[in-house]
């Protein structure tokens, strides 16, 4: 796991001819990768949340109760191992588009690795603060909307132009399934599962 992800940052072309030449499960794929780096962006919040807080103005920093961000974490982690499948599952359905013909087990494979950066950019939870979060978080998004653009055509054996128009429908989609992940956490507040602040 750990050379694939160096390697994506080092040398991200080689990185997905390799990883397309391996023969690897959707289970190992979640325990070895998925279920690890999903952990970090959760658990950075968590941390960063109930024991550094952030601060409005010179106010003392503001934080959220341990069991209401527990509460979150759990949900968070559990939203981000749904939605590297439900962008595996539409990277599989679209392929037929273009005539490439991967497994499903190869898309989510990808969804996967594509998403490598947003789950390690997480770390910058730590130290909660908006300035710091859009600056990584910015950097993450370019980073894996780059990895996206350079993955499709290599891991679906496509031409690049084809990969171009594939890699901004999977793109439309990841922000369409970001929306419904956030509509979703609003309708969780509505049921009172959301955050308890402290002050």
């Amino acid at each position: 796991m750990i050379h694939h992800v160096l390697g994506l940052f080092t040398h991200p072309d080689e990185e997905w001819k390799e990883i397309k030449g391996e023969d690897e499960s959707i289970g190992h794929m979640y325990l070895t990768h998925v279920l690890v780096l999903a952990a970090i962006p959760v658990i950075s919040a968590y941390i960063g949340t109930t024991q550094v807080g952030w601060t409005i103005g010179t106010e003392d920093p503001v934080k959220l109760t341990q069991a209401s961000a527990l509460q979150m974490t759990v949900l968070s982690y559990i939203a981000m191992l749904a939605g590297v499948a439900v962008m595996g599952a539409f990277i599989h359905w679209m392929a037929r588009t273009y005539d490439a013909n991967p497994t499903f087990n190869d898309c989510v494979i990808f969804a996967a690795y594509t998403a490598t950066p947003l789950f390690i950019a997480g770390l910058a939870a730590l130290y909660p603060s908006l300035w710091l979060g859009m600056l990584v978080g910015t950097a993450a998004i370019s980073y894996t909307v780059y990895l996206l653009y350079q993955g499709i055509p290599i891991f679906m054996d496509i031409p690049s132009d084809e990969g171009f128009l594939f890699s901004s429908s999977v793109l439309a989609v990841g922000l369409v399934v970001l929306v419904a992940m956030i509509a979703t956490s609003v309708i969780f507040w509505g049921f009172g599962v959301g955050p308890v602040y402290l002050r």
